[in-house]
């Protein structure tokens, strides 16, 4: 019995250590295009990322067009906004499941 409460201990132990960060709550996040405003590079061309504790993420789940046009003065590759968001983060990516852009504060 001993052994099995051990073995049961020790495998929660290190499942803790090997699950990706989610949230499930709704959390506000800074979005941009990952490779103009967050300097990432793993991918070419324009791509949504999210800032989240510091650390930049490319987003699966929507793209950067589906939030207008990345190009325009106050789009994606010119301003980084501010977005509310659910997802988890699995295989260094932001896995949303959802996603509300905030309207950006008057200057």
């Amino acid at each position: 019995m001993k052994k099995l409460v051990l073995f049961f201990f020790f495998l929660s132990f290190f499942n803790g250590f090997s699950q990706e960060k989610k949230t499930e709550e709704k959390r506000i996040v800074e979005v941009s295009c990952g490779q103009c405003k967050f300097a990432m590079t793993e991918k070419k061309g324009c791509d949504l990322a999210v800032r989240i504790d510091g650390k930049s993420y490319f987003v699966e789940g929507t793209t950067i067009d589906d939030h207008g046009d990345a190009h325009a003065d106050d789009g994606f590759c010119f301003a980084i906004r501010k977005a509310e968001v659910i997802g988890e983060i699995k295989d260094n990516k932001f896995v949303v499941t959802y996603f509300k852009l905030l309207p950006e504060k008057k200057k």
